[in-house]
Order: C-alpha cells, then structure tokens, then sequence
C-alpha cells in the first residue's frame, strides 16, 4: 500500500466512524495535514482516483457551510453555505452562495452557462461573456447585447422597467413597461458631439462648446430647427413660445451682408422690428393693430401677378364715391388714446365696391384704385369743362369782334 493510500485510509476510516450511528466522532486535536488528495461524502470509494482533484465531494446533497459562532454582539456571526445543486426532484442544476441566517441566495451560477459568463481580469475589469474585456464593464452578444433595470414594486414604488442595449442599427433606451417605446436612440456613424450638454448646462447639437442654452452648429448647409406637430385633429395650438420678465426678442443675422442684425421682439406691449446695426424701430404694432413703420410701404402690384383683369368705369366710380358715406370715427381697442379716423366703414365701401376679403376691412390697394379711377372721373370731367368755356370763350370773342365793327361804322357814320 502507497503513502498516499494509507493516508486517505485513516482519513476514511475517520469520516465513516464519523457517519456510523453507533460511532464516536473523531476528533483531531491538532493540526490536520493530508498529504494527498481528499474525499469527503457517502459516495467515496476505497481507491478513489482523484486526477488532479485535491479535495472531492461526492454525494447526492452537496454543501459547505461556513458556521459561525461568535456569540458577542458586536462581531459579526452570520452564516454561509455553498451549495451544490437543488435537493428536490426536478431541482435546478447550480451552484450557489447562500445567506443562512439572511434566508438569501446572493450569488448562482445555473448549469448550462456559457464560458465566460462572467470574467474579472486582472485589472478589474468585468466581462459578460467575454475573457477579454477592454472597459470596465464590457458585455458581448451575438444579437442586441443589453442591460435591463427593474424597479420591481419591492419599496413600494410603482414598477418600472428599462432597457440600455445596443446593436447594428442603433444604441437605445427601451421603455420595457410602456409598450417598449425607444425614447432615445443613436445611430451608428453619428458625429461626435451630436448631442452635448456642458458643465453650464447649456445644450449643444454639433458643438462640443455652447454659447447659449441650446446651441446648433452645422457644416454643410443643413441647419435648421423645425418644430411639428402631427396629430390628425386640426386645432389651434402654439408650437413656439419665448417668455421673459422684459422684453423678449430672437435675432436674426446675416454673416454675409457683413453681420447685418436684425431683432424681432415684444417691448412694452408692443410687437417691434429693429435694425440692431441702427438706431431706431423700423417697425412696431400696437395690441390694438396700430401698425408704424419708419420708411413706406410697398405693395404687391405687378401686372404679372393679376389675372381676370377688367376696366371700370371711372364715371361710375365717382358716383359711387359720392354716395360713400365717409365719417370721422375711434377704434374701440384704443379709444383711450383719443386717436380719431376719417373714413368709410368696410361694409359701406364693400357693398359699393364688392372689393376685398370680407366687408370686415378695407385694402389700401383698393382705396387708392378708388381714388385714382375718381379721380381720373373729375379729370375728364374738368376737361369737358375746359373745353366748353373755351368754346364760349372763343364764341364771344367772335360776338365782341362784330359788335366792335358795328360801333366803328356807326361812329363813322355818325362823323359825316
């Protein structure tokens, strides 16, 4: 028999009057060295051929628990057990790490486990599935690799699921709840700084360095924001709102004609344009619809952009004009200004005319056409007038001519 033979023999012989009913226990009062191989459990042979096995357990239960019995209160004393496989029937295949006293399992392995289900390098670094890992955590997948986090209803919070995962088509956070909607998502080839949010927390799309909350920076002509809304029912709905404790305005600069900058803004109740490069509001409207601009306005006019063109008649047009009521009148939104009009009412000059929109306002185009048809109506007129006092004119210079004649042969006459 072989030193190592007879060394397990006495560590068997141990254990199995250990076992016995009817046995002692053994007990070793010293050191136990085992210069070989061990068995332990109901299963182990005389003979066992251990390969390259130190230390063997072989039974159907298997477990190593770690009993602890400090009874002072201020040393720790809770209980551990490794266990090898579920006891029942139809059990699972696992190893595990169980907390006795906290009725918990903290660690499982399930049988069946891919290799490298979980791998820590020696740099600390973890790898799901990998033997390899280059991050601190790196996760490897054939399809979709993801992280989910459960909020499972356990504190009393209302349960809630997500996914981070990744994959050929993009990067995403799945709303596993919700109908798996994908709030976010990333896809490959994105630039960087696609989307950056500073220390300052302003916003940059494109920048890695935002000037203002939310900063948009493009290369290739492709810039723009565009704000829609989709939904199938038509309603009223403001899609921009800029809201200050002062005036509130965006600017609009043109980098080619030399930073030329212009304000749009809301200033005392007032809706304004100004020149930012110049002194001055080019243009401001009242809440009340004053509308004041500081050069001239210019119409639309252009021949070639009229169609069913039909002359009036400038006679008529007089007529009608003379029988426009015209009155001197207040807006009711500003009437506390005393701001006083002269003019006719829409309905008046739209039942006349049947120019415009509505019998709710008047065109300036049309009011001027108005005024140039009467007065093209007084010109003829005035022309016919002209032309008759000529005529009488001329007719009495005849009649003046022949009376003068007459009194010179009279006075002749006479003087014989």
């Amino acid at each position: 028999m072989t030193h190592h033979s007879s060394r397990l023999l006495i560590l068997s012989a141990g254990l199995g009057l250990a076992a016995g009913a009817a046995q002692a226990d053994f007990v070793i009062n010293d050191d136990l060295i085992v210069d070989g191989s061990a068995c332990i459990g109901f299963d182990c042979v005389n003979g066992e051929s251990f390969g390259f096995d130190t230390l063997r357990l072989k039974e159907n239960n298997l477990r190593i628990k770690a009993q602890d019995t400090s009874s002072s209160a201020s040393f720790p004393s809770r209980d551990w057990q490794i266990t090898f496989n579920e006891s029942s029937n139809g059990g699972a295949n696992k190893f595990s790490i169980d907390d006795i006293d906290g009725g918990r399992t903290p660690f499982t392995i399930e049988a069946g486990a891919a290799s490298h289900a979980l791998y820590v390098d020696d740099g600390s670094r973890i790898g799901l599935s990998t033997s390899t890992p280059v991050v601190e955590l790196h996760v490897v997948d054939g399809d979709t690799p993801t992280m989910r986090l459960e909020q499972n209803g356990s504190s009393g919070f209302t349960p809630q699921t997500w996914d981070v995962a990744g994959n050929e088509t993009n990067f995403f956070i799945r709303d596993a709840t919700n109908g798996s909607q994908l709030p976010l998502r990333i896809q490959p080839g994105a630039d960087s700084n696609s989307l950056f949010i500073e220390n300052t927390n302003d916003v940059g799309v494109g920048t890695s360095t935002p000037t203002t909350s939310l900063h948009v920076v493009r290369s290739d002509g492709t810039a723009k924001l565009l704000v829609e809304e989709n939904s199938g029912t038509a309603a009223a709905r403001g899609l921009l709102e800029l809201r200050n404790n002062g005036t509130t305005f965006f600017t609009l600069t043109d980098e080619s004609a030399g930073g030329e900058t212009w304000n749009i803004q809301s200033n005392s109740g007032e809706f304004r344009f100004t020149n930012a490069t110049g002194p001055g509001v080019e243009l401001a409207m009242t809440t009340a619809g004053d509308m004041t601009i500081s050069g001239s306005l210019t119409q639309n006019s252009d021949k070639n952009a009229k169609m069913a063109i039909v002359p009036v008649d400038p006679g008529e047009i007089l007529q009608k004009v003379a029988d426009l009521p015209v009155s001197s009148w207040m807006y009711k939104d500003n009437a506390h200004l005393g701001i006083r009009h002269i003019g006719p009412m829409a309905q008046d000059f739209y039942a006349a005319f049947g120019t415009g929109a509505s019998d709710k306002g008047i065109s300036s185009l049309d009011t001027s056409g108005v005024a140039l048809a009467a007065i093209q109506a007084l010109a003829s007129e005035n022309a016919e007038l002209k032309a008759q006092l000529q005529a009488e004119r001329s007719q009495n210079a005849s009649q003046d001519e022949m009376i003068s004649a007459l009194t010179a042969r009279l006075d002749a006459l006479a003087a014989d």
